[in-house]
Protein backbone atom coordinates (compact mmCIF):
# COMPACT_ATOMS: atom_id res chain seq x y z
CA UNK A 1 0.00 0.00 0.00
CA UNK A 2 1.35 3.55 -0.98
CA UNK A 3 2.16 6.01 1.32
CA UNK A 4 -0.97 8.45 -0.70
CA UNK A 5 -3.27 5.81 0.75
CA UNK A 6 -1.84 5.71 4.55
CA UNK A 7 -2.35 9.22 4.96
CA UNK A 8 -5.78 8.91 3.59
CA UNK A 9 -6.37 6.38 5.80
CA UNK A 10 -4.76 8.12 8.92
CA UNK A 11 -6.65 11.45 8.38
CA UNK A 12 -9.89 9.83 7.87
CA UNK A 13 -9.36 8.46 11.25
CA UNK A 14 -8.54 11.52 13.19
CA UNK A 15 -11.94 12.64 15.12
CA UNK A 16 -12.22 16.01 16.24
CA UNK A 17 -13.63 16.24 20.03
CA UNK A 18 -16.97 15.73 19.46
CA UNK A 19 -16.41 12.13 17.45
CA UNK A 20 -16.55 13.50 13.77
CA UNK A 21 -13.83 12.66 11.23
CA UNK A 22 -11.38 15.66 10.97
CA UNK A 23 -11.75 15.77 6.98
CA UNK A 24 -15.44 15.97 7.76
CA UNK A 25 -15.43 18.62 10.29
CA UNK A 26 -13.08 20.98 8.08
CA UNK A 27 -15.47 20.37 5.19
CA UNK A 28 -18.39 21.42 6.88
CA UNK A 29 -16.90 24.79 8.45
CA UNK A 30 -15.48 25.60 5.14
CA UNK A 31 -19.27 25.86 3.58
CA UNK A 32 -20.28 27.47 6.59
CA UNK A 33 -17.59 30.10 5.85
CA UNK A 34 -18.59 30.25 2.34
CA UNK A 35 -22.85 30.68 3.36
CA UNK A 36 -21.57 33.12 6.00
CA UNK A 37 -19.50 35.15 3.64
CA UNK A 38 -22.28 34.86 0.90
CA UNK A 39 -24.69 35.98 3.17
CA UNK A 40 -22.99 38.85 4.24
CA UNK A 41 -22.16 40.40 0.19
CA UNK A 42 -26.14 39.38 -0.65
CA UNK A 43 -27.32 42.83 0.87
CA UNK A 44 -25.21 44.31 -1.81
CA UNK A 45 -25.51 42.03 -4.81
CA UNK A 46 -29.13 42.25 -4.46
CA UNK A 47 -28.41 46.33 -4.65
CA UNK A 48 -26.41 45.88 -8.14
CA UNK A 49 -29.08 43.80 -9.79
CA UNK A 50 -32.19 45.96 -8.29
CA UNK A 51 -30.54 49.15 -9.14
CA UNK A 52 -27.87 48.52 -12.09
CA UNK A 53 -28.28 45.49 -14.02
CA UNK A 54 -32.08 45.51 -14.05
CA UNK A 55 -32.44 48.81 -15.13
CA UNK A 56 -29.81 48.06 -17.82
CA UNK A 57 -31.59 45.30 -19.12
CA UNK A 58 -34.80 46.64 -19.26
CA UNK A 59 -33.02 49.78 -21.18
CA UNK A 60 -31.68 47.06 -23.88
CA UNK A 61 -34.73 45.34 -23.95
CA UNK A 62 -36.79 48.57 -24.50
CA UNK A 63 -34.84 49.31 -27.26
CA UNK A 64 -35.56 46.75 -29.74
CA UNK A 65 -39.42 45.97 -27.90
CA UNK A 66 -42.38 48.05 -29.03
CA UNK A 67 -45.44 45.71 -28.91
CA UNK A 68 -47.77 48.67 -29.45
CA UNK A 69 -48.71 47.16 -32.90
CA UNK A 70 -49.34 44.03 -31.78
CA UNK A 71 -51.39 44.99 -29.01
CA UNK A 72 -53.91 47.23 -30.28
CA UNK A 73 -54.10 45.45 -33.58
CA UNK A 74 -53.49 41.45 -32.28
CA UNK A 75 -55.06 39.78 -35.24
CA UNK A 76 -54.28 42.06 -38.32
CA UNK A 77 -50.67 41.79 -36.88
CA UNK A 78 -50.16 38.23 -37.86
CA UNK A 79 -51.97 38.39 -40.86
CA UNK A 80 -50.20 41.10 -42.30
CA UNK A 81 -46.96 39.33 -42.49
CA UNK A 82 -47.73 37.63 -44.99
CA UNK A 83 -48.29 40.52 -47.22
CA UNK A 84 -45.72 40.66 -50.22
CA UNK A 85 -45.62 44.25 -50.16
CA UNK A 86 -46.79 44.54 -53.79
CA UNK A 87 -49.69 46.76 -54.38
CA UNK A 88 -52.59 46.90 -51.03
CA UNK A 89 -53.23 44.20 -48.71
CA UNK A 90 -55.66 41.68 -49.74
CA UNK A 91 -59.73 41.90 -48.00
CA UNK A 92 -59.36 40.17 -44.95
CA UNK A 93 -56.71 42.06 -44.05
CA UNK A 94 -58.77 45.23 -44.44
CA UNK A 95 -61.29 43.18 -42.59
CA UNK A 96 -58.73 42.37 -39.14
CA UNK A 97 -57.76 46.05 -39.65
CA UNK A 98 -60.96 47.68 -38.99
CA UNK A 99 -61.85 44.97 -36.83
CA UNK A 100 -59.02 45.33 -34.39
CA UNK A 101 -59.47 48.54 -34.46
CA UNK A 102 -63.15 48.69 -33.34
CA UNK A 103 -62.42 46.48 -30.42
CA UNK A 104 -59.56 48.78 -29.43
CA UNK A 105 -62.36 52.27 -29.81
CA UNK A 106 -64.91 49.43 -28.00
CA UNK A 107 -61.99 48.66 -24.82
CA UNK A 108 -59.96 51.38 -24.33
CA UNK A 109 -57.49 49.42 -22.67
CA UNK A 110 -54.40 51.01 -21.16
CA UNK A 111 -51.48 50.60 -23.87
CA UNK A 112 -53.99 49.42 -26.62
CA UNK A 113 -55.76 52.75 -27.74
CA UNK A 114 -56.21 53.73 -31.18
CA UNK A 115 -54.05 56.98 -30.40
CA UNK A 116 -50.82 54.32 -28.91
CA UNK A 117 -50.86 52.91 -32.82
CA UNK A 118 -50.96 56.56 -33.97
CA UNK A 119 -47.62 57.65 -32.04
CA UNK A 120 -46.02 54.17 -32.87
CA UNK A 121 -46.51 54.72 -36.80
CA UNK A 122 -45.75 58.52 -36.36
CA UNK A 123 -42.16 57.57 -35.02
CA UNK A 124 -41.60 56.48 -38.59
CA UNK A 125 -43.58 57.94 -40.60
CA UNK A 126 -44.42 61.73 -39.62
CA UNK A 127 -47.38 63.26 -39.87
CA UNK A 128 -49.78 60.27 -39.89
CA UNK A 129 -51.42 60.50 -36.50
CA UNK A 130 -54.51 62.68 -37.80
CA UNK A 131 -54.63 59.63 -40.08
CA UNK A 132 -55.04 57.30 -37.33
CA UNK A 133 -57.66 59.37 -34.92
CA UNK A 134 -59.92 60.40 -37.68
CA UNK A 135 -60.06 57.07 -38.70
CA UNK A 136 -60.54 55.73 -35.25
CA UNK A 137 -63.42 58.39 -34.53
CA UNK A 138 -65.10 56.86 -37.52
CA UNK A 139 -64.29 53.51 -37.87
CA UNK A 140 -67.48 52.20 -35.45
CA UNK A 141 -70.17 53.35 -38.76
CA UNK A 142 -67.92 50.29 -40.67
CA UNK A 143 -70.63 47.70 -40.28
CA UNK A 144 -69.84 45.30 -42.79
CA UNK A 145 -67.69 44.65 -46.26
CA UNK A 146 -66.08 45.55 -48.40
CA UNK A 147 -63.79 46.83 -45.57
CA UNK A 148 -61.53 47.52 -47.96
CA UNK A 149 -63.43 49.96 -49.57
CA UNK A 150 -65.06 50.82 -46.61
CA UNK A 151 -62.15 52.30 -45.17
CA UNK A 152 -61.08 54.24 -48.44
CA UNK A 153 -64.50 55.99 -47.91
CA UNK A 154 -63.38 57.16 -44.72
CA UNK A 155 -59.95 58.60 -45.85
CA UNK A 156 -58.64 58.00 -49.13
CA UNK A 157 -55.12 57.89 -47.82
CA UNK A 158 -55.43 54.74 -46.97
CA UNK A 159 -54.77 53.58 -50.91
CA UNK A 160 -50.71 54.68 -50.24
CA UNK A 161 -49.27 51.31 -50.10
CA UNK A 162 -46.51 52.79 -47.77
CA UNK A 163 -48.54 53.27 -44.85
CA UNK A 164 -49.77 49.61 -44.61
CA UNK A 165 -45.40 48.46 -45.55
CA UNK A 166 -44.90 51.01 -41.88
CA UNK A 167 -47.67 49.10 -40.77
CA UNK A 168 -46.35 45.52 -40.83
CA UNK A 169 -43.06 46.54 -39.59
CA UNK A 170 -44.75 48.14 -37.05
CA UNK A 171 -46.69 44.75 -36.20
CA UNK A 172 -43.60 43.07 -35.12
CA UNK A 173 -42.58 43.64 -31.18
CA UNK A 174 -38.97 43.93 -32.16
CA UNK A 175 -37.47 46.21 -34.12
CA UNK A 176 -34.26 48.06 -34.99
CA UNK A 177 -36.31 51.49 -36.04
CA UNK A 178 -35.38 52.92 -32.74
CA UNK A 179 -31.69 52.30 -33.34
CA UNK A 180 -31.85 53.36 -36.62
CA UNK A 181 -33.28 56.77 -35.90
CA UNK A 182 -30.61 57.17 -33.29
CA UNK A 183 -28.37 56.86 -35.93
CA UNK A 184 -30.03 59.23 -37.84
CA UNK A 185 -31.07 56.78 -40.44
CA UNK A 186 -34.86 55.75 -41.10
CA UNK A 187 -36.74 53.54 -43.91
CA UNK A 188 -37.71 54.91 -47.58
CA UNK A 189 -41.19 54.29 -49.13
CA UNK A 190 -39.66 50.35 -49.99
CA UNK A 191 -38.64 49.59 -46.63
CA UNK A 192 -34.68 50.26 -46.93
CA UNK A 193 -33.04 51.95 -44.98
CA UNK A 194 -31.42 55.23 -45.56
CA UNK A 195 -29.92 58.21 -44.27
CA UNK A 196 -33.00 60.79 -42.14
CA UNK A 197 -34.24 64.01 -43.59
CA UNK A 198 -31.61 67.07 -42.75
CA UNK A 199 -34.19 67.79 -39.95
CA UNK A 200 -34.14 65.02 -38.23
CA UNK A 201 -29.93 63.95 -38.27
CA UNK A 202 -29.22 65.51 -34.94
CA UNK A 203 -28.12 62.87 -32.53
CA UNK A 204 -24.76 61.48 -34.20
CA UNK A 205 -23.34 64.99 -34.11
CA UNK A 206 -24.94 65.12 -30.69
CA UNK A 207 -22.85 62.30 -30.10
CA UNK A 208 -19.76 63.71 -31.33
CA UNK A 209 -20.50 67.21 -29.80
CA UNK A 210 -21.04 64.96 -26.15
CA UNK A 211 -17.25 63.42 -26.54
CA UNK A 212 -15.55 66.45 -27.81
CA UNK A 213 -16.90 68.80 -25.09
CA UNK A 214 -16.08 65.68 -22.64
CA UNK A 215 -12.61 65.50 -23.68
CA UNK A 216 -11.96 69.35 -23.34
CA UNK A 217 -13.59 69.14 -19.87
CA UNK A 218 -11.48 66.62 -19.15
CA UNK A 219 -8.29 68.66 -20.23
CA UNK A 220 -9.02 71.81 -18.42
CA UNK A 221 -9.92 69.49 -15.30
CA UNK A 222 -6.30 68.17 -15.74
CA UNK A 223 -4.56 71.60 -16.62
CA UNK A 224 -5.90 72.94 -13.72
CA UNK A 225 -5.96 70.12 -10.96
CA UNK A 226 -2.36 68.96 -11.79
CA UNK A 227 -0.56 72.02 -10.27
CA UNK A 228 -3.51 71.90 -7.20
CA UNK A 229 -2.81 68.50 -5.90
CA UNK A 230 1.29 69.02 -6.00
CA UNK A 231 0.49 72.29 -4.07
CA UNK A 232 -1.38 70.23 -1.90
CA UNK A 233 1.25 67.34 -1.60
CA UNK A 234 3.81 69.62 -0.82
CA UNK A 235 2.41 72.01 1.71
CA UNK A 236 3.01 71.44 5.24
CA UNK A 237 0.25 69.28 6.54
CA UNK A 238 -1.50 71.74 8.52
CA UNK A 239 -1.89 74.14 5.01
CA UNK A 240 -2.31 71.46 3.25
CA UNK A 241 -5.55 70.30 5.14
CA UNK A 242 -6.73 73.81 5.02
CA UNK A 243 -6.40 74.02 1.23
CA UNK A 244 -8.19 70.14 0.98
CA UNK A 245 -11.54 71.92 2.76
CA UNK A 246 -11.41 74.32 -0.29
CA UNK A 247 -11.54 71.41 -2.34
CA UNK A 248 -14.15 69.44 -0.98
CA UNK A 249 -16.06 72.36 -0.27
CA UNK A 250 -18.49 72.13 -3.22
CA UNK A 251 -19.30 68.72 -2.64
CA UNK A 252 -21.31 70.12 0.55
CA UNK A 253 -23.10 72.71 -2.19
CA UNK A 254 -26.38 71.19 -3.73
CA UNK A 255 -25.41 70.29 -7.74
CA UNK A 256 -27.82 72.59 -8.97
CA UNK A 257 -27.14 75.58 -6.71
CA UNK A 258 -23.70 75.45 -8.16
CA UNK A 259 -24.90 75.72 -11.34
CA UNK A 260 -27.33 78.56 -11.05
CA UNK A 261 -24.43 80.24 -9.47
CA UNK A 262 -22.93 80.34 -12.69
CA UNK A 263 -25.76 81.34 -14.88
CA UNK A 264 -25.72 84.61 -12.18
CA UNK A 265 -21.74 84.32 -13.15
CA UNK A 266 -21.83 84.41 -16.60
CA UNK A 267 -24.54 86.06 -17.67
CA UNK A 268 -24.30 89.09 -19.67
CA UNK A 269 -24.96 90.92 -16.79
CA UNK A 270 -23.33 89.21 -14.45
CA UNK A 271 -20.45 89.54 -12.62
CA UNK A 272 -17.71 88.82 -15.04
CA UNK A 273 -18.67 90.87 -17.61
CA UNK A 274 -19.45 93.48 -15.27
CA UNK A 275 -15.59 93.39 -14.75
CA UNK A 276 -14.67 93.16 -17.82
CA UNK A 277 -16.90 96.33 -18.59
CA UNK A 278 -15.64 98.24 -15.54
CA UNK A 279 -11.72 97.75 -16.30
CA UNK A 280 -12.44 98.96 -19.95
CA UNK A 281 -11.74 95.43 -21.64
CA UNK A 282 -15.50 94.98 -23.01
CA UNK A 283 -17.48 97.70 -24.07
CA UNK A 284 -21.00 98.13 -22.65
CA UNK A 285 -22.93 97.09 -25.67
CA UNK A 286 -20.47 94.29 -26.73
CA UNK A 287 -20.74 92.08 -23.65
CA UNK A 288 -19.65 88.54 -23.64
CA UNK A 289 -22.21 86.03 -24.25
CA UNK A 290 -20.65 83.33 -21.69
CA UNK A 291 -24.32 81.32 -21.06
CA UNK A 292 -26.76 79.18 -22.78
CA UNK A 293 -23.77 78.20 -24.82
CA UNK A 294 -21.07 75.42 -25.36
CA UNK A 295 -18.94 77.78 -23.57
CA UNK A 296 -21.20 78.24 -19.96
CA UNK A 297 -21.43 74.16 -20.46
CA UNK A 298 -17.96 73.79 -20.19
CA UNK A 299 -17.06 76.30 -17.91
CA UNK A 300 -19.73 75.42 -15.00
CA UNK A 301 -18.49 71.64 -16.10
CA UNK A 302 -14.88 72.61 -15.57
CA UNK A 303 -15.81 73.70 -11.75
CA UNK A 304 -18.01 70.96 -10.57
CA UNK A 305 -15.81 68.01 -12.26
CA UNK A 306 -12.62 69.85 -11.02
CA UNK A 307 -12.43 67.46 -7.55
CA UNK A 308 -12.79 64.58 -9.19
CA UNK A 309 -9.44 65.12 -10.93
CA UNK A 310 -7.62 66.83 -7.97
CA UNK A 311 -8.27 64.02 -5.45
CA UNK A 312 -6.83 60.75 -7.37
CA UNK A 313 -3.59 63.15 -8.34
CA UNK A 314 -3.15 64.25 -4.82
CA UNK A 315 -3.75 60.80 -3.61
CA UNK A 316 -0.92 59.24 -5.54
CA UNK A 317 1.60 63.06 -5.31
CA UNK A 318 0.99 62.53 -1.70
CA UNK A 319 2.79 59.01 -1.91
CA UNK A 320 5.96 60.66 -3.86
CA UNK A 321 9.08 60.69 -1.92
CA UNK A 322 10.92 64.37 -2.08
CA UNK A 323 14.11 62.92 -2.27
CA UNK A 324 13.43 61.13 -5.82
CA UNK A 325 13.61 65.20 -6.80
CA UNK A 326 16.21 66.47 -4.87
CA UNK A 327 18.29 63.61 -5.64
CA UNK A 328 17.74 63.91 -9.15
CA UNK A 329 18.88 67.26 -9.27
CA UNK A 330 22.05 66.17 -7.50
CA UNK A 331 22.92 64.35 -10.68
CA UNK A 332 22.83 66.98 -12.46
CA UNK A 333 19.31 67.28 -14.17
CA UNK A 334 17.52 70.65 -14.70
CA UNK A 335 14.38 71.12 -12.87
CA UNK A 336 12.40 71.10 -15.61
CA UNK A 337 14.28 67.46 -16.60
CA UNK A 338 13.98 66.20 -13.12
CA UNK A 339 10.11 66.72 -13.26
CA UNK A 340 9.40 65.25 -16.58
CA UNK A 341 11.71 62.09 -16.10
CA UNK A 342 11.36 61.80 -12.37
CA UNK A 343 8.03 62.75 -11.30
CA UNK A 344 5.90 63.01 -14.08
CA UNK A 345 6.09 59.14 -14.76
CA UNK A 346 5.18 58.57 -11.19
CA UNK A 347 1.42 60.43 -11.48
CA UNK A 348 0.64 58.64 -14.00
CA UNK A 349 -1.74 55.81 -12.30
CA UNK A 350 -3.57 59.38 -10.58
CA UNK A 351 -3.79 60.74 -13.99
CA UNK A 352 -5.21 57.96 -15.74
CA UNK A 353 -7.74 57.56 -12.61
CA UNK A 354 -8.68 61.17 -12.89
CA UNK A 355 -9.39 61.72 -16.50
CA UNK A 356 -11.30 58.50 -16.52
CA UNK A 357 -13.44 59.97 -13.62
CA UNK A 358 -13.92 62.97 -14.97
CA UNK A 359 -14.54 61.65 -18.64
CA UNK A 360 -17.33 58.93 -17.97
CA UNK A 361 -18.63 61.33 -15.52
CA UNK A 362 -19.43 64.64 -18.16
CA UNK A 363 -20.25 62.24 -20.80
CA UNK A 364 -23.38 61.58 -18.43
CA UNK A 365 -23.89 64.78 -17.11
CA UNK A 366 -27.46 66.24 -17.48
CA UNK A 367 -28.48 68.95 -15.34
CA UNK A 368 -25.50 71.46 -15.99
CA UNK A 369 -26.13 71.55 -19.63
CA UNK A 370 -30.16 71.58 -19.09
CA UNK A 371 -29.43 74.52 -17.53
CA UNK A 372 -26.41 76.57 -18.50
CA UNK A 373 -26.17 74.88 -22.25
CA UNK A 374 -29.40 76.41 -23.96
CA UNK A 375 -29.66 74.82 -27.76
CA UNK A 376 -26.47 74.76 -28.43
CA UNK A 377 -24.41 73.28 -25.01
CA UNK A 378 -26.96 70.31 -24.11
CA UNK A 379 -25.51 66.88 -24.12
CA UNK A 380 -26.59 63.57 -25.29
CA UNK A 381 -27.91 62.93 -22.13
CA UNK A 382 -30.61 65.62 -22.31
CA UNK A 383 -31.38 64.49 -25.85
CA UNK A 384 -32.45 61.10 -23.73
CA UNK A 385 -34.16 62.73 -20.93
CA UNK A 386 -36.31 64.44 -23.67
CA UNK A 387 -37.38 61.32 -24.82
CA UNK A 388 -37.97 59.49 -21.45
CA UNK A 389 -39.86 62.51 -19.85
CA UNK A 390 -41.47 64.84 -22.75
CA UNK A 391 -42.17 63.09 -26.19
CA UNK A 392 -42.75 59.50 -23.90
CA UNK A 393 -40.87 57.86 -26.58
CA UNK A 394 -39.06 55.45 -24.52
CA UNK A 395 -37.64 52.85 -27.37
CA UNK A 396 -35.54 56.25 -28.99
CA UNK A 397 -34.77 57.12 -25.28
CA UNK A 398 -33.13 53.52 -24.66
CA UNK A 399 -31.78 53.17 -27.77
CA UNK A 400 -29.76 56.34 -27.41
CA UNK A 401 -28.78 55.06 -23.60
CA UNK A 402 -27.69 51.43 -25.27
CA UNK A 403 -25.67 53.51 -27.71
CA UNK A 404 -24.02 55.64 -25.18
CA UNK A 405 -22.87 52.75 -23.25
CA UNK A 406 -21.51 51.10 -25.83
CA UNK A 407 -19.46 53.80 -26.47
CA UNK A 408 -18.20 54.09 -22.70
CA UNK A 409 -17.81 50.23 -22.45
CA UNK A 410 -15.40 50.88 -26.06
CA UNK A 411 -13.86 54.11 -24.47
CA UNK A 412 -13.12 51.97 -21.40
CA UNK A 413 -11.60 48.96 -23.45
CA UNK A 414 -9.17 51.23 -25.37
CA UNK A 415 -8.18 53.23 -22.17
CA UNK A 416 -7.50 49.78 -20.43
CA UNK A 417 -5.36 48.47 -23.49
CA UNK A 418 -3.26 52.50 -23.77
CA UNK A 419 -2.99 52.85 -19.91
CA UNK A 420 -3.98 49.51 -18.30
CA UNK A 421 -6.94 49.55 -15.50
CA UNK A 422 -4.53 47.69 -12.80
CA UNK A 423 -2.41 50.55 -12.71
CA UNK A 424 -5.16 53.33 -12.23
CA UNK A 425 -5.19 54.48 -8.18
CA UNK A 426 -8.34 56.63 -6.50
CA UNK A 427 -5.76 56.41 -3.35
Amino acid sequence: MSETVLAQQNSDAILSTDGIPLKQKLARTTRKLRMRAFLLTLPLVLFLVVSFVLPIGQMLWRSVNNPAGSNVLPVFAELIQDWDEQGLPDEPVFEAFVKDLQNAREKREIGKTVGNLATRVNYEMPGTRSLFTGTGRKINKVTEGPYKEALLKINKKWDDPVIWRTLKRVSRDYTPAFYMAALDHKYDDQGKMVPADDLYQIYVSNFGKTLWMSAIITFFCFILAFPVSYLLSTLPMKASNLLMILVLLPFWTSLLVRTTAWIAILQTEGVINDILVFIGLVANDSRIQMIYNQTGTIISMVHILLPFMILPLYSVMKTIPPSYMRAARSMGGTPINAFRRVYFPQTIPGIAAGTLLVFILSIGFYITPALVGGEDGILISNLIAYHIQKSLNWSLGAALGAILLVIVLVFYWIYNKLVGIDKLSFG
